[in-house]
């Protein structure tokens, strides 16, 4: 099960660092984000849980944001 927070963990690195208007970023954060919340639900750490379902929520929010921007640009 650990491997759901490593991979999550460097799934949000990648979309930090690679920060830019393009797709791979925020797909990154989303697909952090659910990895981060399957291994929160795992640990039983309810903050943990709550917090990573609104940083993914938000996550998902940013890529319609964004994807309505470019559509309309």
């Amino acid at each position: 099960m650990q491997i759901f927070g490593i991979a999550g963990l460097i799934a949000i690195i990648i979309g930090i660092i690679y920060r830019s208007d393009k797709l791979i970023d925020e797909v990154c954060l989303i697909i952090g984000g659910v990895c981060l919340t399957v291994y929160s639900i795992y640990l039983g750490d309810v903050i943990f849980v709550i917090l990573q379902v609104v940083f993914t929520v938000v996550a998902v929010y940013d890529l319609f944001r964004n994807k309505a921007k470019r559509k309309n640009s």
